[in-house]
């Protein structure tokens, strides 16, 4: 049996650093890996891969070399130079087990909760031992160390396909060489780095012929490098990849795959999927060696101090395992663990002076270490983080002292990013007519949320009611928070859907009403077409719509009638609460939706306690019983017309009505074709209409022309590069002047409303046409006339051009307003689909 001063295991980054630096500084050690090679992980990468080295202002401390660059140069690279270090390494030497043989540890018995595949759990208890730790290899060899540094890594542990076919033989969780793929259907499941890179791998060579599509289940790809998504975008506007964001994988099957995307169900030809959806913790393993974790989230990290050191005395991790992927910071800590192991206990991480800016001129005179410490404990979203992986979010976010008075943000203003309150209070400005009255946020908690879930911009003025410390997390930073640390996603779960509660039913409720109903809401992703009631059947949940919409239909006559449409910030399901009665209508998705699923149980507690809100949901209540009652006795003498009108409904939903917040609807019985419409978009717009009136689809009488929807959430805005794509304080979404015309808000919006053209100079007042000949006479095209008036129209760059409501103009719609008969209007889907129904019997 051989002993060592430290025992590395793993010669990923973090492992070969420590051990290049254990070798410089005379240390005795060894490097396990359990593999034939250095560094697994990087092996592993695609053939021909570009490895960053990020963030690029962080100093590398580590004696190995790292720059950007081909796998197999890095690879060569730290080939060499552990070899010429002389790092003992052992090669297949797979450790089975680390424990400690010295006196056993007063008070530090560690349960370990096995959870097994049919869903039952094993719980045992371990009591931990003090160093030196004896490892057992899988061939039975024992090695004794001293310290034991884990640098495992967790691609060994990868999250797998769970959905019907995820264990069919063309699903795979590595891509090693994309060239060896050629003519095939393939489909990569996820949108962080190894998941866009094997895709770009898999069409860098035209002549592979691949159809490669990048499947993600959200809009954004928070946890990818700029560099990566860059690069992807610019694949996809090639050509040559297919992007599908906010889908999720629902069935495989040999030789094809069923999406769920935002507008309904997709099947299509498949023959091959590559799953790129992150990895966990190997959780059996770490515990056995005597290290606790932060929680029983499957996602969680190991408890760390400062110095990398475990709950197990003796025993460091590093690397990925400590919640710290990238290679850059995974290499210094490999070289500064060995610093702490040899008594350097003053050594400062190397992100220490970045992370000092960020806190020059907050009050306290505080250590980095003790503001991240500070921060975490504080603000209730970053409790669940450990010390290392606060100090990889404070390089992405920023924290500010706000003086009493200081206003945050105003009404209004565009931003997506969510602030933390460390310390002190703001308040919000309620009224925009009084700014006096304002409702407190206290320290602990957050807001921002808003822009941060919809894009929309900012719903109220916030200031600071006394002098507080404000931590600004970014929209990407906050997405990644809430990916990668599950008890932060939970408990902006929880604010969100407190005050999403608050402002719907109102009713006098504070939080503390609340608590009982939101301990077990629930928040359920729902695709286009899923029914979340259905008519006929027992069930006391109430649902609110968080997001996307939903209709309403009843059965009438053994066919699904029309009732009603609910957006977004509405609620169903309060008739089965209030009297018990089975579900009187089916209410299912227009397009992919979330909703919070509350409990029936909590909530008729708290309709006990509350009889105002009880009142105000039968009055909500009495409404769809008319509603129901007034079908139900048209049935027979009017039922053409509810054919009609159901028929009318859902061909709007098909339409994107469902995500719509503002739509132009043309009835044909009173449209002459006198295109006034148009002349008056264009007129109002510099010459460029914004509406094509003949295109678009219509159903019975009713035309929905190719003009903006304003969608709820919308898909231009979720890739524009200079974020010139805005929503108004009135609801409209419009493009600014900073527009570089890259196209991509045409390319993602699906109901091809944006166009790219070049915008024309202004037109001088008629009068000047009329007087002086200036501008573009009656009839004359504008861009005709562009060209004339200014010489250098032709080398314009282009860009997006789309509806804007007519936004700062008196009167709405100019497209509305020149309309002679009335035949166009602009509506928001609920008021048009309820009206025309129940409107219809006095026509």
């Amino acid at each position: 049996m051989t002993a060592y001063r430290i025992a590395i295991v793993g010669s990923g980054p973090a492992g070969l650093s420590a051990a290049a630096h254990a070798a410089r500084l005379g240390l005795s050690h060894v490097l396990l890996e359990k593999t034939y090679h250095l560094s697994d992980t990087i092996y592993k990468y695609q053939k021909g891969k570009h490895v960053m080295a990020t963030p690029s202002q962080l100093v590398l401390r580590s004696p190995l070399d790292f720059e950007a660059g081909k796998r197999e140069v890095v690879l060569g690279t730290w080939n060499d130079q552990t070899a010429a270090a002389q790092v003992n390494v052992r090669y297949h030497a797979e450790v089975k087990s680390i424990a400690g043989t010295g006196p056993a540890i007063e008070g530090s018995v560690m349960k370990i909760v096995t959870r097994k595949r049919d869903g039952t759990s094993e719980t045992r208890e371990l009591q931990r031992h003090a160093p030196p730790y004896r490892l057992t290899l899988t061939n039975g060899e024992e090695i004794i160390a001293e310290t034991v540094i884990l640098a495992i890594g967790t691609q060994g542990n990868p999250n797998l396909m769970t959905c019907p076919g995820g264990n069919l033989p063309h699903v795979q969780y590595q891509l090693d060489d994309p060239t060896e793929y050629t003519d095939e259907h393939i489909f990569v499941i996820g949108g962080g780095d190894a998941g866009i890179e094997n895709a770009l791998g898999l069409c860098a060579d035209p002549a592979q012929n691949n159809m490669v599509t990048l499947v993600n289940r959200s809009a954004d790809f928070a946890t990818a490098k700029d560099a990566n998504v860059k690069a992807l975008l610019a694949a996809r506007d090639s050509g040559r990849i297919s992007l599908m964001t906010e889908t999720t994988t629902r069935q495989i099957e040999p030789g094809y795959i069923t999406l769920d995307t935002r507008d309904g169900e997709v099947r299509a030809r498949c023959d091959r999927i590559i799953a790129r959806m992150g990895s966990a913790p190997p959780r059996g393993f770490v515990e056995g060696c005597g290290i606790e974790f932060a929680s029983n989230d499957r996602l969680a990290f190991p408890k760390l101090s400062a110095t990398f050191e475990s709950t197990a005395p003796g025993i460091y991790v590093v690397g990925a395992l400590a919640g710290y992927p990238l290679i850059k910071h995974c290499m210094n800590q490999g070289h500064d663990v060995v610093e702490v192991i040899n008594g350097n206990l003053d050594l400062k991480p190397a992100d220490e002076p970045i992370l000092e800016a960020k806190f020059t001129g907050l009050p306290g005179g505080r250590s980095v270490a003790d503001w991240l410490e500070y921060l975490r404990s504080r603000v209730s979203i970053l409790s669940g983080m450990s010390s290392l992986q606060m100090r990889e979010f404070m390089l992405d976010s920023s924290v500010k002292l706000y003086r009493a008075g200081d206003v945050v943000f105003e009404r209004n203003a565009p931003g997506s990013s969510l602030f933390g309150i460390a310390d002190g209070q703001v308040l919000v400005e309620v009224n925009p007519s009084d700014p006096s009255i304002t409702v407190p946020i206290n320290a602990g908690t957050i807001f921002g949320e808003v822009g941060l879930i919809s894009g929309r911009r900012r719903g109220a003025t916030i200031r600071a009611g006394s002098d507080c410390i404000l931590v600004e997390i970014s929209r990407n930073a906050a997405l990644k928070l809430m990916s990668q640390v599950p008890s932060a996603a939970r408990e902006i779960t929880r604010i969100t859907t407190e005050r999403s509660l608050l402002q719907i039913f109102k009713s006098g409720l504070a939080p503390a009403d609340l608590v009982d109903v939101i301990a077990g809401a629930k928040v359920e992703s729902i695709r286009a077409g899923q029914a979340i009631i259905k008519e006929g059947e027992a069930g006391d949940d109430i649902f609110i719509i968080r997001s996307g919409s939903m209709v309403v239909e009843k059965s009438i006559g053994g066919k699904p009638v029309f009732l009603s449409y609910v957006p977004a910030g509405s609620f169903v399901g309060e008739m089965a609460v209030i009297d018990g009665s089975p579900r009187s209508a089916t209410v299912r998705a227009a397009v992919k939706s979330d909703v919070i699923r509350l409990a029936g149980e909590p909530f008729r507690a708290l309709l006990a306690a509350k009889p105002q809100l009880l009142d105000k949901l039968r009055g909500e209540m009495a409404n769809r019983t008319r509603l129901n009652n007034y079908i139900e006795s048209k049935k027979d003498s009017f039922s053409s017309v509810v054919d009609m009108y159901t028929g009318v409904a859902n061909f709007l939903v098909d339409q994107g009505v469902g995500e719509a917040t503002d739509v132009l609807l043309i009835d044909e019985k009173l449209c002459v074709g006198c295109d006034n419409c148009e002349k008056a978009c264009a007129d109002t717009h510099d010459g460029l209409s914004r509406l094509d009136r003949e295109a678009g689809r219509t159903y019975a009488h009713l035309h929905v022309p190719t003009s903006c929807r304003h969608c709820e959430h919308p898909h231009c805005m979720a890739d524009c590069p200079p974020n010139a794509i805005h929503r108004g304080p009135t609801g409209e979404v419009y493009i600014d002047d900073t527009c570089i015309g890259c196209g991509n808000c045409q390319r993602n919006c699906p109901y091809g409303v944006i166009r790219m053209d070049k915008v024309p100079p202004k037109k001088p007042w008629l009068l000047s046409w009329f007087l002086f000949g200036s501008g573009p006479g009656p009839g004359e095209p504008s861009h005709k006339w562009a060209k004339k008036a200014d010489p250098a129209y032709a080398e314009k760059a282009k860009k997006a051009i789309k509806c804007d409501m007519c936004s700062g103009q008196e009167g709405g719609p100019a497209c509305v307003r020149a309309c002679p008969t009335g035949a166009a209007i602009r509506v928001s889907p609920e008021q048009f689909l309820s009206v025309a129904l129940m409107g219809r019997e006095g026509k």
